[in-house]
């Protein structure tokens, strides 16, 4: 009976881990997650990964504040507190529009980066109070890691070496 164990391979320079990550593409050995300190240039396209939706929320969240700010102004200088403001009426709106587009350019960058940076915490579970995620501290600071999830422990822990792997851990799944 075969039991699943999860193995960790630490490399010591992000080259290495590249080799590394291609040489288990050519074998069709599946990356499970890969921990760096830094980002490196092409891993995501080397994993496979899909490009994220980010962007999309961040537009989202700026019409969200876009639409928060053409309310606020409307509301507040044509209704709560109307203003003679350097000669301009205040009885519409859109004849007032070129100096209301400072509020609504702020509300629309202060709204896309607070609810993206959520939306990234939340995503990624790493809200407060979260448990940590990290298998080992080192990855933070100079050290880059291949984390496996296989049965076939052997085979992984010798391609590890061939790509010139510092340190192998193995654990149970």
């Amino acid at each position: 009976m075969s039991t699943t164990k999860i193995i960790y391979g630490l490399y010591g320079d992000d080259d290495d881990l590249m080799h590394g990550v291609k040489a288990f593409n050519d074998k069709g050995i599946r990356i499970n997650e890969v921990y760096t300190p830094f980002p490196v240039h092409g891993l995501d396209k080397a994993l496979g990964l899909k490009k994220t939706r980010i962007s999309d929320a961040a537009f989202i969240y700026a019409c969200y504040g876009v639409t928060i700010g053409i309310t606020m102004t409307a509301y507040i200088m044509n209704h709560d507190w109307p203003q003679n403001i350097g000669g301009k009426p205040s009885f519409t709106w859109i004849n007032n529009f070129p100096a209301f587009i400072d509020p609504m350019f702020e509300l629309m960058v202060f709204c896309s980066a607070h609810l993206m940076s959520l939306t990234f915490l939340v995503r990624n579970k790493m809200y407060p109070g979260a448990k940590p995620q990290n298998p080992d501290p080192r990855t933070t600071d100079d050290k880059f890691m291949m984390e496996f999830v296989s049965d076939d422990v052997e085979t992984i822990k010798q391609l590890l070496i061939d790509t010139g792997v510092e340190e192998i851990t193995v654990k149970d799944a």
